[in-house]
């Protein structure tokens, strides 16, 4: 399966190093493909939007017409894998004017809600189908109000994973303590630990502004 990270800016090494070690160590067939325009968008069969800087990686996706895509792929049943800023992105909404949000899966998040990077921390929570994990909060958002998703970890009783039909939120950052039962499951979600790629996908045309 092809395994797509939007690559601009934030932790994208990290999650391509866990994806490659899930490759080595469990001999999961993956292949990593980091997306920065259409063409590498097309032949990805999931895609993860790390963490990083949300207006950044925002413009960077609007810049090289990635927005209305990522929207169409996700409408066709491609899972999506959104963490830390990449939750802010693929949300509802969110306050924030210069970030327009994807709108794939029914949350309301607060940007940095759990402090800023000097407030950074690590707690143990339990995720549904996993178990016990140490989760990394690095600027993370809040989630301030939950729609139709299944709400699958918890932090002081604040939603901080969630799901809605293909698409997993993530407020913190799973990349970051080497635990890969969080990718693991989101490569389940593409298709049951090692399917074979769908081949390349057309996009309609569409101009961006």
């Amino acid at each position: 399966m092809n395994v797509g990270i939007i690559g601009y800016q934030g932790d994208v090494v990290e999650h391509l190093e866990l994806l490659e070690k899930l490759n080595k160590d469990y001999k999961r067939e993956v292949n990593v493909v980091l997306v920065r325009n259409v063409r590498t968008l097309s032949i990805v069969d999931g895609l993860i939007i790390p963490g990083g800087e949300s207006t950044t990686i925002y413009r960077l996706i609007k810049e090289f017409g990635l927005f209305d895509p990522i929207r169409t792929m996700a409408g066709q049943g491609i899972p999506i894998m959104g963490t830390c800023a990449g939750l802010v992105l693929i949300s509802k909404d969110n306050p924030m004017e210069r970030v327009r949000t994807l709108d794939l899966i029914d949350v309301s998040v607060r940007r940095n809600g759990y402090g800023r990077q000097g407030e950074s921390f690590y707690e143990n929570i339990d995720v549904d189908e996993i178990g016990s994990f140490d989760a990394v909060f690095i600027r993370a958002p809040i989630i301030e109000r939950v729609g139709k998703v299944t709400v699958l970890a918890r932090y002081n009783g604040s939603p901080v994973m969630v799901k809605e039909g293909n698409i997993l939120g993530i407020t913190f950052h799973p990349e970051l303590t080497g635990d890969s039962r969080i990718h693991e499951m989101f490569l389940d979600m593409i298709g049951m630990g090692g399917s074979i790629s769908i081949g390349k996908r057309e996009f309609p045309m569409v101009e961006y502004v």
